[in-house]
Protein backbone atom coordinates (compact mmCIF):
# COMPACT_ATOMS: atom_id res chain seq x y z
CA UNK A 1 0.00 0.00 0.00
CA UNK A 2 1.24 3.46 -0.86
CA UNK A 3 1.78 6.02 1.84
CA UNK A 4 3.92 9.13 2.30
CA UNK A 5 5.72 10.34 5.41
CA UNK A 6 5.35 14.11 5.25
CA UNK A 7 8.84 15.30 6.18
CA UNK A 8 7.73 18.93 6.53
CA UNK A 9 4.96 17.89 8.92
CA UNK A 10 7.37 15.73 10.89
CA UNK A 11 9.90 18.57 11.19
CA UNK A 12 7.23 21.10 12.22
CA UNK A 13 5.89 18.68 14.80
CA UNK A 14 9.35 18.00 16.20
CA UNK A 15 10.13 21.72 16.33
CA UNK A 16 6.94 22.35 18.29
CA UNK A 17 7.66 19.47 20.66
CA UNK A 18 11.21 20.61 21.43
CA UNK A 19 9.99 24.16 22.11
CA UNK A 20 7.67 22.86 24.84
CA UNK A 21 9.34 22.58 28.24
CA UNK A 22 8.54 19.06 29.43
CA UNK A 23 11.34 18.65 31.98
CA UNK A 24 10.50 15.95 34.49
CA UNK A 25 9.67 17.66 37.81
CA UNK A 26 10.99 14.62 39.63
CA UNK A 27 14.45 15.54 38.34
CA UNK A 28 14.39 19.36 38.35
CA UNK A 29 12.53 21.79 40.56
CA UNK A 30 11.72 23.92 37.51
CA UNK A 31 10.40 20.95 35.54
CA UNK A 32 7.14 21.81 33.78
CA UNK A 33 5.86 18.24 33.55
CA UNK A 34 3.85 16.84 30.68
CA UNK A 35 0.55 18.73 30.75
CA UNK A 36 1.31 21.13 27.87
CA UNK A 37 3.07 18.62 25.67
CA UNK A 38 0.38 15.97 26.26
CA UNK A 39 -2.24 18.45 25.08
CA UNK A 40 -0.23 19.15 21.94
CA UNK A 41 0.28 15.44 21.22
CA UNK A 42 -3.40 14.71 21.82
CA UNK A 43 -4.31 17.33 19.21
CA UNK A 44 -1.85 15.84 16.72
CA UNK A 45 -3.28 12.37 17.31
CA UNK A 46 -6.79 13.68 16.77
CA UNK A 47 -5.67 15.27 13.48
CA UNK A 48 -4.40 11.81 12.49
CA UNK A 49 -7.91 10.40 12.90
CA UNK A 50 -7.31 8.61 16.18
CA UNK A 51 -9.48 8.09 19.22
CA UNK A 52 -7.65 10.11 21.86
CA UNK A 53 -7.34 9.68 25.61
CA UNK A 54 -5.64 12.08 28.04
CA UNK A 55 -4.97 10.07 31.18
CA UNK A 56 -3.99 12.05 34.28
CA UNK A 57 -1.42 10.50 36.61
CA UNK A 58 -1.21 13.37 39.09
CA UNK A 59 -1.52 17.18 38.91
CA UNK A 60 0.29 18.31 35.76
CA UNK A 61 1.30 14.78 34.73
CA UNK A 62 -0.49 13.15 31.78
CA UNK A 63 -0.23 10.37 29.22
CA UNK A 64 -1.61 10.97 25.73
CA UNK A 65 -2.86 7.81 24.04
CA UNK A 66 -4.24 7.55 20.52
CA UNK A 67 -6.03 4.47 19.20
CA UNK A 68 -6.82 3.56 15.61
CA UNK A 69 -9.39 0.80 15.92
CA UNK A 70 -8.95 -2.32 13.84
CA UNK A 71 -11.22 -5.20 13.01
CA UNK A 72 -9.96 -7.78 15.48
CA UNK A 73 -6.46 -8.56 14.21
CA UNK A 74 -3.18 -8.36 16.11
CA UNK A 75 -2.72 -5.08 17.96
CA UNK A 76 0.49 -3.05 18.00
CA UNK A 77 1.65 -0.27 20.31
CA UNK A 78 4.18 2.45 19.50
CA UNK A 79 5.65 3.91 22.68
CA UNK A 80 7.60 7.13 23.34
CA UNK A 81 8.05 9.28 26.41
CA UNK A 82 7.33 13.01 26.50
CA UNK A 83 9.41 14.06 29.52
CA UNK A 84 13.03 15.16 29.36
CA UNK A 85 15.92 15.61 31.75
CA UNK A 86 17.00 19.09 32.85
CA UNK A 87 18.73 21.78 30.81
CA UNK A 88 21.72 22.76 32.98
CA UNK A 89 24.63 24.10 30.86
CA UNK A 90 22.42 24.35 27.75
CA UNK A 91 22.44 27.82 26.21
CA UNK A 92 19.25 27.48 24.11
CA UNK A 93 17.57 24.24 25.17
CA UNK A 94 14.20 24.97 23.51
CA UNK A 95 15.36 26.79 20.38
CA UNK A 96 14.98 23.77 18.02
CA UNK A 97 17.63 25.02 15.59
CA UNK A 98 18.15 23.02 12.39
CA UNK A 99 21.67 22.73 10.99
CA UNK A 100 22.95 20.30 8.36
CA UNK A 101 19.96 18.00 8.65
CA UNK A 102 20.05 17.90 12.43
CA UNK A 103 17.56 19.41 14.85
CA UNK A 104 19.08 20.58 18.14
CA UNK A 105 17.45 21.00 21.54
CA UNK A 106 16.58 19.24 24.76
CA UNK A 107 14.63 16.07 24.07
CA UNK A 108 15.27 16.13 20.32
CA UNK A 109 16.93 12.72 20.44
CA UNK A 110 15.45 11.51 23.71
CA UNK A 111 12.84 11.17 22.49
CA UNK A 112 10.78 13.82 20.74
CA UNK A 113 12.21 12.88 17.36
CA UNK A 114 10.66 9.44 17.84
CA UNK A 115 7.38 10.97 18.99
CA UNK A 116 7.24 13.19 15.90
CA UNK A 117 7.94 10.15 13.71
CA UNK A 118 5.10 8.25 15.39
CA UNK A 119 2.70 11.13 14.78
CA UNK A 120 3.81 11.48 11.14
CA UNK A 121 3.40 7.72 10.64
CA UNK A 122 -0.12 7.76 12.09
CA UNK A 123 -0.96 10.72 9.86
CA UNK A 124 0.38 8.86 6.80
CA UNK A 125 -1.80 5.84 7.57
CA UNK A 126 -4.85 8.05 7.96
CA UNK A 127 -4.28 10.11 4.81
CA UNK A 128 -3.60 7.01 2.71
CA UNK A 129 -6.93 5.56 3.86
CA UNK A 130 -5.23 2.43 5.19
CA UNK A 131 -7.48 0.17 7.24
CA UNK A 132 -5.64 -2.05 9.67
CA UNK A 133 -7.00 -5.38 10.84
CA UNK A 134 -5.66 -4.87 14.36
CA UNK A 135 -5.69 -1.89 16.71
CA UNK A 136 -2.81 0.57 16.49
CA UNK A 137 -2.02 2.33 19.77
CA UNK A 138 0.20 5.41 20.05
CA UNK A 139 1.35 5.78 23.65
CA UNK A 140 3.03 9.07 24.58
CA UNK A 141 3.91 8.59 28.23
CA UNK A 142 5.09 10.67 31.18
CA UNK A 143 7.89 10.21 33.68
CA UNK A 144 10.12 7.70 31.89
CA UNK A 145 13.20 9.68 32.90
CA UNK A 146 12.50 9.13 36.60
CA UNK A 147 10.10 6.43 37.77
CA UNK A 148 8.08 5.49 34.64
CA UNK A 149 4.77 6.28 36.29
CA UNK A 150 3.38 6.90 32.80
CA UNK A 151 3.96 3.39 31.49
CA UNK A 152 2.90 1.85 34.80
CA UNK A 153 -0.42 3.65 34.38
CA UNK A 154 -0.56 2.83 30.67
CA UNK A 155 -0.40 -0.94 31.16
CA UNK A 156 -3.20 -0.73 33.75
CA UNK A 157 -5.53 0.68 31.07
CA UNK A 158 -4.36 -0.67 27.69
CA UNK A 159 -2.75 -3.74 26.22
CA UNK A 160 -1.41 -4.89 22.87
CA UNK A 161 0.00 -8.01 21.26
CA UNK A 162 3.38 -6.31 20.85
CA UNK A 163 5.09 -2.94 21.17
CA UNK A 164 7.84 -0.94 19.52
CA UNK A 165 9.56 1.37 22.00
CA UNK A 166 11.08 4.10 19.85
CA UNK A 167 14.07 5.00 22.03
CA UNK A 168 17.05 6.29 20.01
CA UNK A 169 18.94 3.24 18.69
CA UNK A 170 20.60 4.53 15.49
CA UNK A 171 17.93 2.47 13.66
CA UNK A 172 19.37 -0.70 15.19
CA UNK A 173 16.87 -3.33 16.27
CA UNK A 174 17.57 -3.66 19.99
CA UNK A 175 16.32 -6.76 21.76
CA UNK A 176 17.86 -6.20 25.21
CA UNK A 177 18.67 -3.43 27.64
CA UNK A 178 20.15 -2.98 31.10
CA UNK A 179 18.17 -2.33 34.28
CA UNK A 180 18.99 -0.20 37.29
CA UNK A 181 18.71 -0.10 41.05
CA UNK A 182 19.05 3.10 43.08
CA UNK A 183 20.36 2.99 46.63
CA UNK A 184 20.69 5.37 49.55
CA UNK A 185 23.60 4.64 51.86
CA UNK A 186 24.02 6.41 55.19
CA UNK A 187 26.93 6.38 57.59
CA UNK A 188 26.47 7.52 61.17
CA UNK A 189 29.14 9.07 63.36
CA UNK A 190 29.12 11.22 66.49
CA UNK A 191 29.05 15.01 66.45
CA UNK A 192 31.68 16.74 68.52
CA UNK A 193 33.72 19.93 68.57
CA UNK A 194 36.64 19.72 66.15
CA UNK A 195 39.09 19.74 69.05
CA UNK A 196 37.45 16.72 70.70
CA UNK A 197 39.15 14.00 68.67
CA UNK A 198 38.51 11.39 71.34
CA UNK A 199 34.75 12.04 71.20
CA UNK A 200 34.00 12.71 67.54
CA UNK A 201 33.32 10.00 64.99
CA UNK A 202 33.60 11.19 61.38
CA UNK A 203 30.71 9.86 59.28
CA UNK A 204 32.25 11.31 56.11
CA UNK A 205 35.52 9.45 56.62
CA UNK A 206 33.52 6.26 57.14
CA UNK A 207 31.68 6.91 53.89
CA UNK A 208 35.07 7.36 52.26
CA UNK A 209 35.95 3.83 53.28
CA UNK A 210 32.81 2.58 51.60
CA UNK A 211 33.59 4.56 48.45
CA UNK A 212 37.05 3.02 48.26
CA UNK A 213 35.55 -0.46 48.52
CA UNK A 214 32.84 0.41 46.00
CA UNK A 215 35.42 1.59 43.49
CA UNK A 216 37.12 -1.80 43.66
CA UNK A 217 33.74 -3.52 43.39
CA UNK A 218 32.92 -1.43 40.31
CA UNK A 219 36.10 -2.57 38.60
CA UNK A 220 35.15 -6.16 39.40
CA UNK A 221 31.71 -5.66 37.84
CA UNK A 222 33.15 -4.30 34.61
CA UNK A 223 35.61 -7.21 34.45
CA UNK A 224 32.83 -9.79 34.64
CA UNK A 225 31.91 -11.67 31.43
CA UNK A 226 29.74 -9.13 29.61
CA UNK A 227 26.27 -9.73 28.28
CA UNK A 228 26.76 -10.10 24.50
CA UNK A 229 24.39 -7.24 23.66
CA UNK A 230 24.47 -4.76 26.56
CA UNK A 231 27.88 -5.28 28.13
CA UNK A 232 28.78 -5.73 31.81
CA UNK A 233 27.00 -4.36 34.86
CA UNK A 234 28.32 -1.22 36.55
CA UNK A 235 27.99 0.97 39.64
CA UNK A 236 28.70 4.62 40.39
CA UNK A 237 28.23 7.23 43.10
CA UNK A 238 25.81 10.00 42.13
CA UNK A 239 25.23 12.41 45.04
CA UNK A 240 26.93 12.78 48.43
CA UNK A 241 25.96 15.00 51.36
CA UNK A 242 27.38 15.33 54.85
CA UNK A 243 28.55 17.62 57.58
CA UNK A 244 27.15 20.79 59.13
CA UNK A 245 30.06 23.10 60.03
CA UNK A 246 33.80 23.11 59.46
CA UNK A 247 34.56 22.90 63.17
CA UNK A 248 32.32 19.92 63.95
CA UNK A 249 32.82 16.19 63.43
CA UNK A 250 30.05 15.13 61.02
CA UNK A 251 27.46 12.81 62.56
CA UNK A 252 25.86 11.85 59.28
CA UNK A 253 26.76 11.31 55.63
CA UNK A 254 24.39 10.31 52.85
CA UNK A 255 25.32 8.81 49.48
CA UNK A 256 23.15 7.98 46.48
CA UNK A 257 24.38 5.13 44.29
CA UNK A 258 23.21 3.79 40.95
CA UNK A 259 23.81 0.15 40.05
CA UNK A 260 23.18 -0.85 36.44
CA UNK A 261 22.10 -4.47 36.02
CA UNK A 262 22.49 -6.74 33.00
CA UNK A 263 19.93 -9.35 31.84
CA UNK A 264 20.18 -12.29 34.21
CA UNK A 265 20.87 -10.15 37.29
CA UNK A 266 18.29 -9.29 39.93
CA UNK A 267 17.75 -6.27 42.17
CA UNK A 268 18.13 -8.49 45.23
CA UNK A 269 21.51 -9.68 44.00
CA UNK A 270 22.66 -6.07 43.60
CA UNK A 271 21.44 -5.27 47.10
CA UNK A 272 23.23 -8.22 48.67
CA UNK A 273 26.53 -7.27 47.03
CA UNK A 274 26.47 -3.70 48.37
CA UNK A 275 25.36 -4.86 51.81
CA UNK A 276 28.34 -7.24 51.86
CA UNK A 277 30.69 -4.25 51.55
CA UNK A 278 29.07 -2.55 54.54
CA UNK A 279 29.18 -5.75 56.56
CA UNK A 280 32.89 -6.17 55.80
CA UNK A 281 33.65 -2.61 56.95
CA UNK A 282 31.59 -3.07 60.12
CA UNK A 283 33.53 -6.24 60.94
CA UNK A 284 36.80 -4.28 60.66
CA UNK A 285 35.73 -1.37 62.88
CA UNK A 286 33.18 -1.52 65.67
CA UNK A 287 32.52 2.21 65.27
CA UNK A 288 31.50 1.82 61.62
CA UNK A 289 27.72 2.23 61.48
CA UNK A 290 25.88 2.29 58.15
CA UNK A 291 22.50 1.63 56.59
CA UNK A 292 21.58 0.59 53.03
CA UNK A 293 18.17 1.29 51.48
CA UNK A 294 17.08 0.46 47.92
CA UNK A 295 14.92 3.39 46.80
CA UNK A 296 13.90 2.42 43.25
CA UNK A 297 14.66 -0.33 40.79
CA UNK A 298 13.69 -1.39 37.29
CA UNK A 299 14.58 -4.75 35.73
CA UNK A 300 16.81 -5.44 32.74
CA UNK A 301 15.12 -6.83 29.65
CA UNK A 302 15.73 -9.27 26.83
CA UNK A 303 13.32 -10.65 24.25
CA UNK A 304 13.68 -13.89 22.30
CA UNK A 305 14.99 -13.11 18.84
CA UNK A 306 12.42 -15.55 17.45
CA UNK A 307 9.52 -13.55 18.88
CA UNK A 308 7.02 -12.50 16.23
CA UNK A 309 7.52 -8.76 16.72
CA UNK A 310 11.31 -9.14 16.39
CA UNK A 311 11.07 -11.13 13.17
CA UNK A 312 8.37 -8.85 11.75
CA UNK A 313 10.27 -5.67 12.50
CA UNK A 314 13.48 -7.20 11.17
CA UNK A 315 11.83 -7.90 7.80
CA UNK A 316 10.38 -4.39 7.63
CA UNK A 317 13.72 -2.77 8.48
CA UNK A 318 15.45 -4.81 5.78
CA UNK A 319 12.82 -3.82 3.22
CA UNK A 320 13.01 -0.09 3.96
CA UNK A 321 16.74 0.26 4.56
CA UNK A 322 17.74 -2.27 1.90
CA UNK A 323 20.11 -4.06 4.27
CA UNK A 324 19.74 -6.66 7.02
CA UNK A 325 18.87 -5.15 10.40
CA UNK A 326 21.64 -4.63 12.92
CA UNK A 327 20.65 -6.52 16.07
CA UNK A 328 21.88 -4.95 19.26
CA UNK A 329 21.18 -3.98 22.84
CA UNK A 330 20.90 -0.74 24.80
CA UNK A 331 23.12 0.15 27.74
CA UNK A 332 20.32 2.34 29.15
CA UNK A 333 16.95 1.33 30.64
CA UNK A 334 13.64 1.69 28.80
CA UNK A 335 9.92 1.19 29.36
CA UNK A 336 10.13 -2.01 27.28
CA UNK A 337 10.80 -3.92 30.49
CA UNK A 338 7.55 -2.73 32.08
CA UNK A 339 5.57 -3.43 28.93
CA UNK A 340 6.99 -6.94 28.82
CA UNK A 341 6.15 -7.51 32.49
CA UNK A 342 2.56 -6.62 31.57
CA UNK A 343 2.54 -9.26 28.83
CA UNK A 344 3.39 -7.01 25.85
CA UNK A 345 6.51 -8.31 24.03
CA UNK A 346 8.58 -5.26 23.11
CA UNK A 347 11.50 -4.31 20.90
CA UNK A 348 13.46 -1.07 20.57
CA UNK A 349 13.92 0.92 17.37
CA UNK A 350 14.55 4.64 17.07
CA UNK A 351 16.41 7.39 15.22
CA UNK A 352 20.03 8.49 15.13
CA UNK A 353 21.43 11.44 17.02
CA UNK A 354 23.83 12.54 19.70
CA UNK A 355 24.25 14.34 22.99
CA UNK A 356 21.88 12.22 25.04
CA UNK A 357 21.35 14.08 28.37
CA UNK A 358 24.24 16.41 27.51
CA UNK A 359 24.68 20.14 26.85
CA UNK A 360 24.17 19.72 23.09
CA UNK A 361 21.50 17.24 22.06
CA UNK A 362 20.42 16.60 18.47
CA UNK A 363 18.54 14.18 16.26
CA UNK A 364 19.07 13.33 12.60
CA UNK A 365 15.94 14.35 10.69
CA UNK A 366 16.29 11.81 7.90
CA UNK A 367 16.50 9.01 10.42
CA UNK A 368 13.20 10.24 11.87
CA UNK A 369 11.63 9.97 8.41
CA UNK A 370 13.12 6.49 8.04
CA UNK A 371 11.66 5.56 11.42
CA UNK A 372 8.23 6.82 10.33
CA UNK A 373 8.33 4.64 7.23
CA UNK A 374 9.40 1.61 9.23
CA UNK A 375 6.62 2.20 11.77
CA UNK A 376 3.97 2.27 9.04
CA UNK A 377 5.44 -0.87 7.52
CA UNK A 378 5.44 -2.58 10.90
CA UNK A 379 1.77 -1.77 11.43
CA UNK A 380 0.85 -3.08 7.98
CA UNK A 381 2.69 -6.34 8.51
CA UNK A 382 1.96 -6.98 12.20
CA UNK A 383 -1.64 -5.74 12.36
CA UNK A 384 -2.52 -6.73 8.79
CA UNK A 385 -4.77 -4.81 6.46
CA UNK A 386 -8.55 -4.96 6.58
CA UNK A 387 -10.77 -5.00 3.49
CA UNK A 388 -11.74 -1.52 2.29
Amino acid sequence: MKFIIDQDLLTRTLTDLVRINSINPGLSQDGAGEMEIAGYVAGAMEAAGMEVHLDQLSPGRFNAVGIRKGAGGSSLMWNAHMDTVGVDAMEQPFQADIREGRLFGRGSQDMKGSLAAMIAAARAINEAGIRLAGDLILAAVADEEYASLGTLDLVSRYTADAAIVTEPTELRLCVAHRGFALFEIETFGRAAHGSRYLEGIDAIVHMGRFLTEMEAFGKDLIARPPHPLVGPPSVHASIIQGGTEIGIYPAHCRLEVERRTSPGETDDQATVELQAILDKLASQDTQFNARLHRTLSRPPYEIDRQARIVKTLGRVVEDYLASPPIIGGASFWTDAALLAEAGIPSVLLGPSGGGLHSAEEWVDLQSCVDLGEILVGSALEFCGSAPA
